[in-house]
């Protein structure tokens, strides 16, 4: 299938046309909706390994002898949590009323060098607030975006594979058998780098967005479609933004631009954990949400009736008020259609609730996510 020469494409795009894929817009961004079942590949990272291309996400790499301070004043967690190099820690950026500006995986190597990982759509506009921040607040810090087509630097622009599955260490070693001890040793939420003959020098964390186990391998994106083969060919399935979405789903993990924007506060949609209020430190955000209350909380619901599919923007009725939709689709590993919503505070899981679909009511039951973890159901 051919794709519209205006759209940005990652490393990866040539390879994915040629696996017959089809490619669609995703942000402005060429990518892979599936490459034929959407449905078989969200299957084969619950059961065995999959892949995809990540490339479009933003990879920031922050410098320089502020770099600590200035990251605990731009996020709502603390890195001061970090202190082992590699360590990862999940977290959002706000702004000064405490929307959520982008949510992001922050890696420690050093006090004075830190490694962000941001969403595609907001990746642009992320390096633009932190160059702001960084002015305003004149610390010393170098902010390098290392993606492919807007790195401005000499350092090599990047590219990411996420290998996901509980098969997805088996296959990885296959493919990087030199890598074979890094992959054994490292933890969840930490990341290590490794140096291949083929491939060059790569950052493998262990960090996921499926809720199964697997790695992220963060390399230049000039080796990036050498090591796509050399997964293929140890068994590991392309897999699609269709895949990853359902996915993603069922792991009760938020979607920046649906389940959260910059007019969410992260104590309304379940991200509360990752903001740290205790600490002395000031952040920004910090005020704004110490004058906030809990109104609403990010609930899962589970179709009880076959009549429709829960889509984003679907009203929620309650015996404690309305709620909304903020994610919805079927989920291929629980048999039903379910969804994350933005619920009143007052609702509890195990009750029952409304979803309007086409101004008809379909029974739904609230539930605690995630719906899936680990191939397992947990509803």
């Amino acid at each position: 299938m051919t794709s519209s020469p205006t759209l940005r494409k990652t490393p990866l795009a040539d390879r994915h046309v040629k696996l017959g894929a089809r490619m669609v817009d995703f942000g402005g961004w060429d990518m892979p909706l599936h490459f034929g079942s959407q449905i078989d590949e969200h299957h084969a990272v619950r059961q065995s390994a999959g892949m995809f291309d990540v490339s479009h996400m933003g990879v920031i790499d922050v410098r320089g002898k502020d770099a600590r301070a200035f990251l605990r004043s731009v996020l709502a967690n603390n890195v001061d949590k970090l202190q082992q190099p590699g360590k990862a820690l999940y977290s959002c950026m706000l702004n000064p009323r405490g929307g959520i500006l982008d949510d992001l995986l922050v890696y420690y190597f050093d006090d004075h060098r830190y490694r962000l990982v941001v969403n595609a759509a907001t990746a642009l506009q992320d390096l633009g607030w932190l160059e702001h921040q960084a002015q305003l607040q004149n610390d010393s810090v170098v902010l390098d975006l290392r993606r492919f087509g807007d790195t401005q630097t000499s350092e090599p622009a990047l590219g990411i594979i996420a290998v996901q599955g509980p098969q997805a260490r088996d296959r990885c070693e296959q493919a990087l058998p030199g890598a074979h001890s890094v992959l054994d040793k490292l933890k969840p939420f930490h990341a290590s780098f490794h140096t291949d003959t083929r491939f060059g020098e790569m950052l493998i964390s262990r960090t996921g967005y499926t809720g199964e186990d697997g790695y992220e391998l963060i390399l230049s994106a000039d080796a990036l479609s050498g090591l796509w083969d050399q997964l293929l060919n140890a068994g590991v399935r392309p897999a699609g933004l269709g895949a990853r979405d359902t996915l993603r789903l069922e792991a009760g993990m938020n979607l920046y631009g649906q389940d959260m924007n910059d007019t969410t506060s992260p104590l309304d949609c379940g991200l509360g954990w990752t903001v740290d209020l205790e600490a002395s430190r000031n952040f920004i955000g910090k005020a704004a949400l110490r004058e906030q209350t809990q109104q609403t909380w990010l609930g899962g619901l589970v179709a009880m009736d076959r009549a429709g599919m829960f889509r984003p923007g679907q009203r929620v009725e309650t015996p404690d008020g309305d709620g909304m939709v903020t994610s919805g689709s079927f989920s291929p590993t629980v048999g039903q259609s379910i969804a994350l919503a933005r619920l009143p505070s007052g609702v509890q899981p195990g009750s029952e609730a409304q979803v309007i679909i086409r101004g008809k009511p379909v029974r739904a039951r609230i539930v605690r996510p995630p719906f899936v973890r680990n191939g397992k159901v947990l509803i």
